[in-house]
């Protein structure tokens, strides 16, 4: 009887062992392994799959979305020896975008003539104007065959949208690209010579523009700033006509809730990675010249050397023009240097 008693508690014995070995085999099944995570394996700026704030701000976003544009009508602003000028506009992002086009009378080459997306520096939006900033770029351009269109980035004189800033929104960007394909939109247009051309804030405007469209051929930076985002801390820009934004603007606000979601800029942030033109080279088939004066008190010379140096690691032609005098605008002397070695990049 003894016998039995003690086998029939050994047979309940290995029964509940059993189970209880079945269950910790199930629960350890239904957990996802733990994988160590591999610094040196993980690509820079790796864009995400889903969905996330502010994803509108980064390259690959800028890279996958759709562009379509047309120049609108054409209302006759002056004449001039060689060319028209007109005010028009364009749509970006359903706004309105004006514009100032300059359009050669010479006779038109084969193909259509050359034309350049132009892109306007820092001013303050409410003393933006688009027939008098620029006046003497846009013209040296038009008198040497060129289609010009300066555009007026959204928030700016009568352009349509909020001034959004260049450095920390990607509406700017979204308006040059627009442009761009308007401009190939434009029958006196050959569509495979457009360049882009960017002064001081533009300049960061415009490369980020070639990081989303790498097939655009030619881009110029005059006195540019910010490439990398590091060296916004690294050098110096000390523009006394900067008015920042109001507590209450959506510029500011949307800046406060970027900051909160996503930190200070940090070259190790998933996030911050995929921002900076610099991490996009690898796909750029065009060519890069830039131009900036050593004297610059606005904009520092370091902006365009560093971007000059990041560029010597990469396949993509570029060069860098040095002004001993001109200034932030690079004027005087320089300035026709600046505009003649600009035209001669262009036509090339």
């Amino acid at each position: 009887m003894l016998k039995k008693i003690l086998f029939t508690s050994f047979v309940i014995f290995s029964i509940l062992i059993s189970i209880m070995s079945f269950k910790a085999l199930t629960s350890k099944s239904i957990v996802a392994p733990t994988t160590q995570k591999d610094s040196s394996a993980t690509p820079k700026a790796t864009p995400q799959s889903t969905p996330f704030p502010f994803q509108e701000l980064t390259i690959p976003y800028l890279q996958n979305r759709n562009y379509s544009s047309k120049i609108g009508e054409l209302q006759e602003n002056d004449t001039f020896e060689s060319y028209k000028s007109y005010l028009t506009n364009y749509i970006s992002d359903g706004l309105q975008i004006n514009a100032l086009l300059t359009v050669p009378t010479t006779q038109q080459p084969e193909g259509g003539y050359p034309a350049i997306v132009f892109v306007h520096g820092y001013i303050p939006p409410s003393l933006y104007k688009t027939e008098q900033n620029y006046a003497s770029y846009v013209d040296y351009f038009a008198r040497r065959g060129f289609v010009v269109f300066k555009i007026d980035l959204r928030g700016h004189d009568e352009s349509e949208g909020e001034a959004g800033g260049a450095y920390y929104s990607g509406d700017y960007v979204v308006d040059v690209l627009h442009a761009y394909i308007a401009l190939q939109n434009f029958d006196q247009v050959n569509k495979n010579k457009i360049g882009l051309w960017g002064h001081s804030m533009a300049g960061n405007i415009v490369i980020r523009a070639m990081a989303a469209m790498p097939s655009i051929p030619k881009v110029v930076i005059w006195a540019g700033a910010v490439y990398t985002y590091s060296d916004f801390a690294e050098f110096r820009i000390s523009d006394e006509s900067y008015r920042p934004p109001s507590d209450d603007s959506t510029r500011r606000q949307k800046r406060d809730e970027l900051f909160q979601t996503h930190g200070q800029f940090d070259p190790d942030s998933w996030f911050w990675q995929q921002v900076p033109a610099t991490n996009y080279l690898a796909d750029i088939t065009g060519e890069i010249q830039i131009h900036h004066a050593v004297n610059d008190d606005v904009v520092a010379i370091g902006y365009s050397r560093r971007l000059d140096e990041i560029l010597d690691s990469t396949t993509i032609p570029h060069e860098l023009f040095e002004y001993t005098t001109g200034g932030h605008n690079i004027t005087g002397s320089a300035f026709t240097q600046a505009m003649q070695r600009s035209v001669e990049f262009y036509l090339q």
